[in-house]
C-alpha cells in the first residue's frame, strides 16, 4: 500500500509541475497576443502613412519628426523608409504567428498530458475502477 501511496504522491508532484508549465505557456500566449495586436496596429498605421505619401505630388515637401524637431525629408526616401518598415512589421507578424502556433501546440500537448495524469491518479485512488455489478 505504501508503494501505491508513493506513486500517487509522485504523480501529484508531476501534475503540479505540469500545471505550472501549462500556466507559463498560457502567460507566454497572452504576451504573444499583445505583441501581435501591437504589430497589427503598427502595420495599419504605416499602411495609412504610405497611402498618404502616395497621394502627394513628387514636388511636395515632407517632414519627419525627429525628437522635438521637424526635419525636411525627400519624398522618395520617406516612401522607401515606410515600405521598409512595413516589410519589417509583416515579417515580425509572421514570426509571432508561427510562435503562437508552436505555443498552442505545446499547450495542447501539456493539457492532454495533464488529463492523462489525472486519469491515472483517479485509477490509482480507486483501484476497483468504479466498476460495480
Amino acid at each position: 500500500m505504501a508503494s501505491a501511496m508513493d506513486a500517487f504522491q509522485g504523480m501529484q508532484r508531476k501534475l503540479q509541475e505540469e500545471s505550472r508549465t501549462y500556466e507559463s505557456l498560457a502567460q507566454e500566449m497572452n504576451a504573444n497576443v499583445i505583441a501581435r495586436q501591437q504589430a497589427q496596429q503598427q502595420l495599419s498605421e504605416n499602411e495609412m502613412v504610405l497611402k498618404e505619401l502616395e497621394l502627394l505630388e513628387d514636388e511636395a515637401k515632407v517632414y519627419k519628426l525627429v525628437g522635438p524637431v521637424l526635419m525636411k525629408q525627400d519624398l522618395v526616401e520617406a516612401r522607401g523608409n515606410v515600405e521598409k518598415r512595413l516589410d519589417y512589421i509583416r515579417a515580425e507578424n509572421e514570426r509571432l504567428e508561427k510562435a503562437a502556433k508552436a505555443m498552442q501546440k505545446k499547450q495542447t500537448e501539456k493539457q492532454e498530458g495533464i488529463i492523462a495524469l489525472q486519469q491515472q491518479m483517479m485509477k490509482l485512488a480507486n483501484p476497483s475502477g468504479g466498476e460495480s455489478a
